[in-house]
């Protein structure tokens, strides 16, 4: 930074002084309220602190295209507004320095910062999601800790409930085991005084070792099943120390992330485009071949025989025209023969409904994935710019409200960012089901918020307040002999 002036560099220290806070206490916010979403999957699995940092590390990778937008904001509202409350900054523009001046180096460092939230979006962003949700579906596939409570069944083992009494140290008393792995109609049922459980070296067993016990087992063949009142045998077994081993993998193994290399979620700006072009000439094609299939394999195709020439008609004695002629053929039928043909042709048009309804069905499908792909290009280009939008909505409005701290300026701030997420999410919503346009919906935030930001700028600028009553008259005042001037204009030429 040595060639930076010195108010330049004073400016830039102020305001990154505030974005570095501000940034990693709202990645710590938003990934807390990221963890509480998904906290019942992660609960009891006895997940290594190694895959848990891993997994809070691309955490907040994915969460930086939120927390950006919203650290800018409350940073450059927060250095404006102490600079303002210092009087410094009535002390620079007292100096001829104009705020645009003064926030020039803001700009250029907002452009920088925009740029890399860009590529960071395009290249860091795809492989953080991705890894991502890989350890969350092979956190949530993991079974879970094992841990059996004394007093009521656990079924935490595939085929099997188990019952403990109480437990003294490692030692589990009256055991209880229903064991229906074999099918509930062959469940076996274990009783013993004492029991001893342990996983193998490779966590992959598990060894149950059961001291003075009884072993119930029913010997219920498949031919009984037809004779409900026969008496069913049984086996009673009674042990003084039994050892069982049951399958219970309880290692971590992480699925292939092979799965999500086809989503949206893992590409880059220029894969997404390429599967959306992919997605516009599958549609296209899909189209001609449908219609093509509709009027060469059903009823309405002109070049096939008709529902009334596909029945044997060599008994009716009617004369029937040279020239194919489908209703008067019909009429010429008998009763028998025409409810024949009335089947057939619902029976066709069936075929017809069923095949339309399902190619519609793929139809929608392709589309909702031509939408999701193109949303996602989009956001990768509405980060820069509602950075760039909220420094000029964060700096004007420090300015003119006069005030510094974590007080007032951090209050606007969140109330600013709530309205921008509910603004973006609501329009994201709207181009995801397909009620606008994706482009529409994926930039209404930018379309509202940037008239605002312009608004702010040209009143600090001007030394205007939010509470002044004259700006406001004069806006309004402004904007109606506007719309008299024009309406005039307009009457005038009906007129003439």
């Amino acid at each position: 930074m040595a060639g930076i002036k010195h108010l330049d560099r004073y400016i830039l220290k102020n305001f990154f002084r505030t974005f570095s806070t501000t940034f990693f206490a709202s990645i710590f916010v938003l990934l807390m309220q990221f963890v509480f979403r998904y906290i019942d999957d992660f609960v009891g699995k006895g997940v290594g602190y190694g895959i848990m940092a891993e997994f809070f590390f691309h955490a907040a990778m994915s969460l930086v295209p939120l927390s950006l937008p919203l650290s800018i904001l409350i940073g450059s509202l927060m250095t404006f507004g102490n600079l303002s409350e210092r009087l410094e900054l009535m002390a620079m523009k007292a100096a001829g320095v104009s705020l645009f001046r003064i926030m020039r180096p803001l700009i250029m460092a907002i452009i920088v910062l925009a740029i890399g939230s860009f590529y960071f979006s395009d290249y860091v962003l795809p492989n953080a999601q991705v890894r991502m949700w890989t350890l969350v579906f092979s956190i949530r596939e993991k079974p879970l800790e094992l841990e059996i409570p004394k007093g009521s069944f656990y079924n935490g083992i595939t085929g099997r409930n188990i019952y403990v009494g109480d437990k003294t140290g490692d030692a589990l008393l009256d055991v209880v085991i229903y064991d229906y792995s074999n099918g509930f109609e062959n469940t076996t049922i274990i009783l013993a005084d004492t029991g001893f459980i342990s996983q193998s070296e490779n966590k992959k067993k598990l060894i149950l070792r059961l001291y003075s016990g009884e072993t119930f087992e029913h010997l219920k063949e498949s031919g009984d099943n037809k004779r409900p009142n026969k008496v069913i045998p049984y086996r009673r077994e009674t042990f003084a120390h039994k050892e069982i081993v049951i399958d219970y993998d309880a290692n971590f193994n992480e699925l292939d992330p092979g799965f999500l290399e086809q989503q949206y979620v893992s590409k880059n700006t220029q894969e997404l485009m390429y599967a959306v072009d992919s997605i516009d000439k599958r549609l296209a094609r899909f189209d001609s071949t449908a219609m093509k299939r509709i009027k060469t394999t059903t009823y309405f195709n002109r070049n096939q025989r008709t529902a009334a020439e596909s029945i044997d008609t060599t008994n009716i004695t009617a004369q029937v025209d040279t020239i194919v002629n489908p209703k008067k053929q019909y009429l010429q039928l008998s009763d028998y023969y025409k409810k024949m043909v009335i089947n057939t042709a619902l029976t066709r048009s069936r075929v017809v409904q069923s095949d339309i309804v399902i190619r519609k069905n793929d139809v929608e499908w392709l589309k909702t994935e031509q939408r999701r792909h193109t949303i996602e290009w989009h956001k990768r280009h509405t980060l820069p710019f509602a950075c760039l939008i909220f420094l000029f909505i964060g700096a004007p409005l420090g300015a003119i409200i006069r005030k510094g701290g974590m007080g007032m300026p951090l209050v606007m701030s969140v109330v600013l960012f709530i309205c921008y997420y509910i603004i973006d999410n609501t329009g994201y919503k709207l181009a995801r089901e397909g009620v606008w346009e994706v482009w529409q919906g994926m930039w209404l935030s930018a379309f509202i918020l940037l008239p605002l930001g312009i608004t702010l700028t040209y009143m600090a600028a001007n030394e205007r307040t939010l509470t002044n009553g004259e700006t406001y008259k004069n806006v309004i005042k402004k904007f109606f002999t506007i719309f008299t001037n024009r309406f005039k204009r307009k009457n005038k030429n009906e007129i003439i």
